[in-house]
């Protein structure tokens, strides 16, 4: 060590000295104190790693210098983990933002009763226990015809739950072109492992038939499963058997039809004008014996996994003793009945749950949108170029599988810095905003950006544009 270096780390100020510094004082007003000590300690302990770093060149580090990187530290440590976004990518249900928005009844029902108590356990007619699912049963039953209906947290833990409750040590025949893996890097052949069952798969990646199922059972069969393909597609040559095809089969021998519909979709989502998805009603009267489906993606409400079908079978999984660590809180089941109640008529589905609205908007409208935001981002950065332009986009959250929407976006190229640059301050922003990249442009797609949000939108490009400008000269 130089003996520059040995005077500098003398010449560091204390812990206890900057506390009552009257700069921080004012901090320890408004934050915890042990939140403020440990900004302070962290911003002596960089100042003290830079002297070290530098040999004989010790940079000046004051009092001045260390008060600056606590504050950054306390202004970093005080904001939220968890934090409101802007979803500029119009990929509709992104599972890194949250996947699907509620809608405005969920956001309410919230609230209104997430902030206190809620009967979530109590009959209120008789005063005693009540059931928590049965507040969303009625629903479930009538939106896909089945018998029973129950929830849980997401639709792996009722993939898991429905296979260990009702094939446990038995074997499950499944299509080799169905052993998806989904997000995160869990596959279906895991979950099976995981529920306690033996995998059984049959056919080839892009053609199996219902007499490959047929041909595969033994002694040890308990039921035929289909899986949702999820985030990908077999095109050309291909070949599955129906739900009902499978359904009868499987009737025929004895044994039990599941399906994972995944995405949720409720009604044919092509009398929207979208793509084709299989629906849960579909494979309800298919004669599927259980069929399992996504809360937050088509259907629009929060991550839950749904579970509907057969009376005598819903009820042997709601009494297995894992349904206990898969069960959902009151504020699941606030925003998932306020979601359902808005599936009374596809019409007023798609005019109130965001995912649905967001997923048919027009062309026309998307583009007048764009126009509107173009207009306003120039009126406020004037020396930024926006434009707009045609682009495509998806729906995201393994609906929809390889399925482009045409969208309509506002591209901008910032003046001075790269767009990668840029989209990192964009970012960092509050609210952040979070958009894609396509030939050094910003895009903002206009198709998960609600006009509402506009000028909180323009506010963030023109505070990013302003600090590439100040850092540009």
């Amino acid at each position: 060590m130089t003996p520059e270096q040995t005077d500098m780390l003398r010449s560091l100020p204390a812990v206890g000295e900057l506390l009552v510094d009257a700069t921080v004082v004012t901090w320890c007003e408004s934050h915890s104190r042990t939140l403020v000590v440990e900004s302070l300690r962290r911003a002596i302990d960089e100042a003290r790693e830079l002297v070290m770093a530098n040999g004989s060149s010790v940079p000046c580090v004051d009092t001045k210098t260390i008060l600056e990187a606590a504050q950054q530290y306390l202004a970093c440590a005080s904001k939220p983990s968890l934090r409101r976004v802007i979803n500029a990518t119009g990929i509709v249900i992104h599972t890194g933002l949250g996947r699907a928005p509620l809608c405005d009844e969920a956001v309410t029902a919230l609230a209104d009763a997430g902030g206190g108590y809620c009967n979530i356990e109590l009959d209120l007619e008789t005063g005693g226990r009540g059931k928590r699912t049965s507040h969303v049963r009625e629903w479930l039953c009538r939106m896909t015809g089945a018998e029973a209906a129950t929830v849980v947290n997401n639709n792996a833990a009722a993939m898991v739950l429905t296979l260990r409750a009702l094939c446990a040590d038995r074997e499950v025949v499944v299509s080799r072109g169905q052993l998806v893996e989904i997000g995160g890097s869990f596959r279906m052949p895991d979950i099976m492992t995981a529920a306690g069952c033996r995998l059984r798969e049959v056919g080839t990646t892009n053609r199996t038939r219902i007499g490959d199922f047929e041909g595969a059972v033994t002694d040890a069969t308990a039921a035929f499963l289909r899986v949702h393909h999820s985030n990908f597609k077999i095109v050309g040559f291909t070949e599955e058997p129906t739900v009902a095809e499978m359904a009868e089969a499987a009737h025929a021998l004895g044994l039990l039809a599941i399906d994972d519909v995944g995405s949720g979709a409720i009604f044919d989502h092509a009398t929207l004008g979208l793509p084709d998805e299989p629906t849960v009603p579909a494979s309800i009267e298919a004669g599927m014996d259980v069929v399992c489906f996504s809360g937050d993606k088509l259907l629009g409400g929060p991550q839950a996994g749904l579970i509907v079908g057969r009376a005598d079978l819903i009820s042997r999984i709601e009494s297995h003793p894992l349904m206990r660590t898969y069960r959902v809180d009151k504020l699941v089941l606030l925003a998932l009945e306020a979601t359902l109640r808005r599936f009374v008529d596809r019409g007023t589905a798609r005019a109130s749950v965001p995912v649905l609205r967001m997923l048919t908007m027009p062309m026309a409208e998307l583009r007048e949108r764009a126009n509107r935001l173009r207009d306003l981002l120039s009126a406020t950065v004037p020396g930024e170029r926006f434009e707009v332009a045609g682009d495509e986009t998806f729906s995201g959250g393994g609906a929809l599988p390889g399925q482009a929407l045409e969208t309509v976006v506002v591209r901008w190229r910032p003046a001075n810095l790269s767009a990668g640059e840029a989209v990192k301050r964009l970012r960092g922003g509050d609210p952040a905003v979070v958009a894609r990249i396509s030939e050094d442009r910003i895009l903002f797609d206009i198709r998960t950006v609600r006009p509402e949000i506009f000028a909180t939108l323009v506010t963030s490009v023109a505070a990013a544009a302003v600090d590439l400008n100040t850092n540009a000269t």
